[in-house]
């Protein structure tokens, strides 16, 4: 049998959609209390909320790190609720994933890092080449694609952990602290890479702590409080002390 791709058939003008989502883990803490959300296609969403609150359980689930234990969520057509382990990387070509903590391969180069993302899913080596070298071209670090991640700054390294994420052109960018490591001049050009990739379409979900990125560049905010959605607003702002 081959992989069943699920599409919402509540409303196919969404790219995310979570109905009556509840998580809890084996040690009896529950993360995620009855979450109802929908995004639309090419929507850029922070999600903001403060330590503890269900931030990183909510957007584990998007990617299919973590399973829900109630409810549905649909991701890119795909029914995560009931997807099997072996679909998970079929639903990653189309969900992207950038870290705080980058999660580079540090033995490949930058180019070799951005390529193999293409090559795990045998792609053409003549397409992996072409379009590894556009997408490092659009992070402005074609010129250190012979280099490894060790020999990089922390905001060349996120740059090339963005570009691997957004090489196989997915529909949705989950970014989870993206600059949350990094000092202002390089998370202000983290958040403008972001902001282009948004405009070209893909839609993005970003977990931050950071006030003022999301207090100057202004879209929907969801906070997250004790599992809940307190708070849903489009051109939001933070709204925390920290």
């Amino acid at each position: 049998m081959g992989v069943i791709k699920t599409k919402n058939s509540i409303n196919n003008n969404t790219m995310i959609e979570m109905n009556n989502v509840v998580k809890k883990y084996s040690n009896g803490t529950t993360a995620i209390r009855g979450l109802d959300v929908i995004i639309k296609p090419g929507e850029f969403v922070y999600v903001v909320g403060p330590s503890g609150a269900g931030k990183s359980t909510f957007v584990k689930l998007m990617y299919r790190e973590e399973k829900v234990s109630q409810g549905e969520v649909y991701v890119a057509g795909w029914d995560l609720s009931r997807m099997r382990k072996r679909e998970v990387s079929f639903l990653r070509r189309e969900v992207g994933v950038v870290f705080q903590d980058y999660k580079l391969l540090p033995r490949k180069t930058v180019y070799e890092n951005v390529a193999y993302a293409m090559q795990v899913i045998g792609k053409r080596p003549r397409e992996v080449k072409k379009r590894a070298v556009e997408v490092l071209d659009l992070v402005g670090l074609k010129h250190k694609v012979r280099m490894f991640p060790d020999e990089l700054s922390g905001g060349e390294q996120q740059r090339v952990a963005i570009a691997r994420a957004i090489v196989n052109t997915p529909k949705v960018l989950v970014a989870d602290e993206p600059t949350g490591n990094l000092d202002p001049e390089n998370s202000w050009e983290i958040m403008n890479l972001l902001e282009r990739i948004n405009l070209q379409g893909t839609t993005i979900l970003m977990a931050t702590h950071n006030a003022q990125i999301v207090n100057t560049l202004r879209h929907r905010v969801i906070a997250i409080e004790s599992g809940r959605i307190i708070r849903d607003q489009l051109e939001g702002e933070y709204g925390y002390d920290d």
